[in-house]
């Protein structure tokens, strides 16, 4: 089971948390199996030993891509604060005597949520994910050298752009509208993310847990 290769993984780990990151193209299953992870880990040594810190978290608000010209592109990597979350990976890194708070995303929202999230000092474990936790551009480059392993999430085109459909029309677009925005922007941030495959420690098909 992969709850047991992440034991493995913090057990190989000395003097501070274990950081894994799941990375993969837009709707690949990675929040389901971060979180999943994480449940998994704190069954086996106790609550509260495994936390989940979301890239989400770091989307730029809507008026800031409104005031960059940004909105239609909403999930391209230069659409998030990609320092920002770069300086969170280097805090949660370091156990600590104090609560780290990092911010969520709400999809109903559809906006970041300032310290909607708590990694515990007890945290051995962070799971975060997010497309871009292997991409090479600005402020990216920094992600993959703080985390122990980077795993990725595969699934195929027409179940993730499924998935989207469903989401962004959960979300408040019309189908039309929807699958205009998967067009124009998901697919793009798609093929950028599949490039980075290959600098994945591992390739894990969409539902294993």
């Amino acid at each position: 089971m992969l709850v047991d290769d992440v034991v493995a993984l913090m057990d190989s780990i000395a003097g501070r948390r274990t950081l894994l990151g799941l990375t993969g193209a837009p709707a690949a299953g990675k929040s389901t199996l971060a979180r999943q992870l994480v449940a998994g880990v704190d069954g086996l040594l106790g609550p509260g030993t495994a936390a989940y810190v979301p890239m989400d978290g770091f989307h730029l608000a809507n008026a800031q891509l409104d005031r960059l010209g940004l909105r239609d592109r909403k999930g391209a990597p230069e659409t998030f604060d990609a320092d920002g979350y770069v300086h969170l990976l280097g805090r949660l890194r370091e156990a600590g005597e104090r609560p780290v708070y990092a911010p969520d995303f709400d999809r109903r929202l559809d906006e970041p949520v300032a310290a909607g999230l708590v990694v515990p000092p007890s945290a051995r474990l962070v799971v975060t994910e997010g497309n871009y936790l292997a991409d090479d551009g600005p402020g990216w480059e920094r992600v993959r050298g703080l985390l122990d392993a980077l795993w990725y999430v595969d699934a195929p085109r027409q179940l993730r752009e499924r998935r989207l459909l469903h989401r962004h029309v959960r979300g408040g677009r019309t189908r039309e509208q929807a699958l205009e925005f998967i067009r124009r922007s998901e697919r793009a941030n798609a093929e950028r993310v599949e490039r980075t495959r290959d600098r994945c420690s591992r390739v894990l098909p969409a539902g294993r847990v």
